[in-house]
């Protein structure tokens, strides 16, 4: 009996290992997913008016090239674009938007979309609502928010395009839509609006990530009081975006100091980072080589992946168009050296 009882046993254990292997064999060790690559990038919203009058673009050895290709070549891989609602003359409106959004995608160029909540330019200086919202209260507000953000990005959507990346105002160090979403007047009107649109993005995309922007990124108490009232009245967001044009006699000071802040950031509000503007003096390339080589590597080194990218802002400008001196293309229409950084 007991013989009989140890043949059993034996079997089983047996058994057991057999079917134990062909599972594991059946079913092998998951594979981690692939580090998403870090951003290396460019808002070039002038583009289609640049070329509408005109201006052409040539890569270092001084042939003609598509702006987008000569960005790729020099090591970049996304690129951004900001909307405006009704602009004068069409320049960032829908339609456009689409237009260069489109050639970035054929170009294998990822994507951010940075809504302005305005006719014209929103910054720190200015956040002025569209002509066609003047009137509305900030419950109209919020809708109209929601269904401009919605209607854009279900607009790219529709022809293919979904961005990775939202930027839900831009450089709203005040808030924006003012004055009914000025921060500083009414930070829970403003935390309303970033609501409305983080709900009209993740509706047309779960996968997009918001961000929510602001300018002076070495500034921690600015960001701790927009980001401490964002969290008190209930919005949300997925990346903090930074904008950070230094001086080229201070540009390592400011990297420093931009790096506390980062650090600080995900440690208060565990969320992951874009630096999504940078610039420097368009005559001072290895001043600029320079700062975005520092601050490249710099970004890449904090832990856990989680500063996503860096965007330089309107780097083919040249030519001293619209008065704008910060872009990385000399006089000739050629790339600085200043881009080298990107490579």
């Amino acid at each position: 009996m007991k013989k009989n009882l140890n043949r059993l046993l034996s079997f089983l254990f047996i058994w057991h290992l057999i079917v134990a292997g062909s599972c594991k064999s059946d079913k092998p060790d998951p594979v981690p997913d692939p580090v998403t690559p870090f951003a290396k990038g460019a808002d070039i919203s002038w583009l289609s008016e640049m070329q509408t009058a005109g201006k052409k673009f040539y890569n270092s050895s001084g042939t003609e090239q598509d702006c987008i290709t000569i960005l790729k070549n020099l090591g970049m891989n996304a690129i951004r674009l900001r909307v405006w609602v009704d602009p004068l003359a069409g320049w960032n409106g829908t339609a456009d938007v689409l237009t260069k959004a489109i050639r970035a995608k054929n170009a294998g160029m990822r994507i951010m979309i940075d809504f302005h909540y305005s006719d014209t330019w929103a910054d720190p200086g200015q956040q002025t609502k569209p002509a066609a919202w003047s009137a509305l209260d900030l419950a109209g507000l919020q809708t109209a928010v929601y269904n401009h953000t919605f209607d854009v990005l279900t607009t790219l959507k529709n022809n293919g395009i979904i961005p990775e990346w939202v930027q839900v105002g831009n450089e709203t160090n005040d808030g924006m839509l003012w004055p009914t979403g000025k921060a500083s007047a009414s930070m829970a009107n403003f935390a309303s609006l970033v609501k409305q649109g983080y709900n009209a993005v993740k509706a047309v995309s779960s996968q997009i990530k918001v961000i929510v922007h602001l300018s002076n990124g070495f500034d921690n108490n600015l960001y701790r009081w927009i980001f401490d009232g964002l969290v008190a009245n209930g919005a949300n967001w997925d990346v903090i975006g930074m904008s950070l044009y230094p001086e080229p006699t201070d540009w390592s000071t400011r990297n420093t100091q931009m790096l506390y802040n980062i650090n600080d950031l995900i440690s208060r509000y565990a969320r992951e980072i874009m630096i999504t503007e940078v610039g420097m003096s368009w005559d001072q390339p290895a001043a600029c080589q320079s700062f975005l080589t520092d601050l490249i590597s710099k970004m890449k080194a904090v832990p856990g992946n989680k500063v996503l990218g860096v965007f330089y802002w309107e780097p083919q400008s040249w030519g001293n168009w619209q008065g704008y001196t910060k872009g990385a293309f000399d006089n000739t229409g050629k790339p600085t050296a200043a881009l080298n950084a990107f490579n």
